[in-house]
């Protein structure tokens, strides 16, 4: 049984200010793109039976830098569709909400196009993606190039956890986690490491 790599996108001005980005296609920041390429030596040398990336630009960009080669869009792994909290921090809703929580509330619609996502609908598109990476990990290693909120998500699912519980697992900017098993068990096994850390076993 291979492992499963999760990969947050780099920095982009939004995950500075703490905005909800999810539809809005941001670029990586320099200090992002420096995120994506301080990545690769973590991931030189592993082979992948399958490198996914969600259809967003700071995704795919981020897998480029990280020198993932062929990872295909799927768009299960964009991220949580925040509705009308798109661009919004949590500190401004709170003026108006002060006691809104994400993992419990989920977001209220947005514009045409954009509902917005409680949890459960969230988990349901992770549980799809493990679903198909299922398959592929029993042929080896599987990395996934996305977005926090919906990595955090499936980390939760992956570990048989309702999908609120992802709020357990902080994600940062421009790095890698592996979920392995233990004794036929799914385990986290490293969690945010960076560019700077030891490399990804």
């Amino acid at each position: 049984m291979g492992d499963l790599l999760l990969v947050r996108h780099g920095e982009t001005e939004w995950s500075v200010s703490g905005q909800h980005t999810s539809w809005t296609d941001l670029p990586l920041t320099q200090h992002g793109e420096e995120q994506a390429k301080s990545l690769a030596p973590l991931l030189a040398g592993r082979t992948f039976a399958l490198a996914l990336t969600s259809p967003l630009g700071r995704a795919v960009r981020t897998a480029e830098l990280a020198g993932v080669y062929g990872a295909v869009a799927d768009a299960d792994l964009h991220e949580w569709d925040y509705g009308a909290y798109e661009g919004i921090t949590t500190v401004e809703i709170h003026r108006t909400r002060p006691d809104w929580f994400l993992w419990n509330d989920g977001v209220p619609p947005g514009p045409d196009g954009h509902p917005g996502e409680s949890p459960a609908e969230v988990g349901e598109r992770a549980d799809r993606v493990l679903s198909r990476v299922g398959p592929a990990l029993a042929d080896g290693d599987v990395i996934l190039v996305a977005h926090a909120h919906f990595l955090r998500v499936l980390t939760a699912r992956r570990l048989g956890l309702s999908p609120a519980n992802g709020r357990l697992f902080q994600l940062a900017t421009g790095t890698v986690s592996r979920l392995s098993t233990e004794h036929g068990h799914p385990v986290i096994a490293e969690w945010n490491a960076t560019g700077t850390s030891a490399a990804v076993r």
